[in-house]
């Protein structure tokens, strides 16, 4: 089965939230992801008050950047939210986008090499060790949760280039791709990510999560293709689709079958009512998606 789920993305104010949990848990998706995009709403804040605000839906967050956040505080709230909401958070990190970073002062010469020390230090914090680092970019001295969680949730990463989708496929237990992948991009990563998985965990789950840019109604084809114009992602085919629910599902099971295991229908940022959005992917696309 395909999990299906839709974005709250961080460009609608942060009061508006609220509502769109709701109708998220009283609908039947399975999971509704946050962003941490600079300079809008906080990954963590966002998902606490997501997962408090609802009982049933799983909340992602798809990605922090590893470069803004100590990995010994990430891994303390994390840790915390796992124990007060057990195994309803789904959890990514990622190199940031890269202007972003040095706007802050906190671009990594190296990402890739700050990423695997990051992944390898949050996943043993989490999984209740007492850590000495001292990486190029990771420095811990004697650290262990007082509170790990009672299990140790998986840790996705974004990815998106060979090296990284490497990477991810050795040091991550899950993989978020963005919404420039077309369904041979989706293959092309698939490969890539499970040729790199260690042979004791190539046969455990590895969850591929895919966002699928995604409008419907009067002015949606305009809408999407504005969206991709201005990420420069309008020569890449299929990686946005606006239409009724039978087109946007038929989408998503290309998108599974090309290797997605949870398919996550991103609005356009200028989407008119988030909510509605979020109903209409409940309502009408989940049926038609087994």
């Amino acid at each position: 089965m395909t999990s299906l789920g839709a974005v709250f993305r961080p460009q609608n104010p942060p009061e508006s939230l609220r509502a769109a949990v709701r109708a998220a848990d009283e609908s039947g998706l399975d999971e509704l992801w946050l962003w941490e995009d600079c300079f809008l709403e906080g990954g963590i804040s966002t998902a606490a008050a997501a997962l408090a605000w609802s009982e049933r839906i799983r909340i992602g967050v798809g990605v922090l950047p590893v470069p803004l956040r100590n990995v010994a505080v990430t891994a303390m709230e994390i840790s915390t939210l796992e124990r007060i909401f057990p195994g309803r958070g789904i959890w990514g990190v990622g190199h940031g986008v890269q202007d972003w970073m040095g706007q802050v002062g906190a671009r990594a010469a190296s990402p890739v090499t700050l990423l695997r020390e990051y992944l390898d230090a949050l996943r043993g914090l989490l999984a209740g060790q007492r850590l000495t680092v001292k990486g190029r970019y990771v420095q811990l001295d004697d650290v262990a949760l007082d509170w790990p969680p009672t299990a140790a949730p998986p840790i996705l990463a974004a990815a998106k280039g060979p090296k990284t989708l490497h990477l991810v496929g050795e040091s991550a237990d899950g993989v978020v791709l963005d919404n420039s992948n077309s369904a041979e991009g989706i293959r092309a990563a698939t490969e890539i990510l499970r040729a790199a998985r260690p042979e004791p965990l190539a046969a455990q789950p590895f969850p591929i999560v895919v966002y699928l840019l995604a409008a419907t109604g009067p002015g949606s084809a305009e809408r999407v293709a504005a969206e991709l114009e201005t990420k420069d992602r309008n020569a890449i085919p299929d990686v946005g689709i606006a239409g009724d629910a039978r087109e946007i599902a038929d989408t998503v099971l290309r998108w599974a079958e090309a290797g997605a295991t949870s398919v996550i229908l991103q609005p356009t940022a200028d989407e008119p009512d988030p909510t509605a959005f979020i109903r209409f992917v409940s309502d009408e696309i989940r049926p038609l998606v087994p």
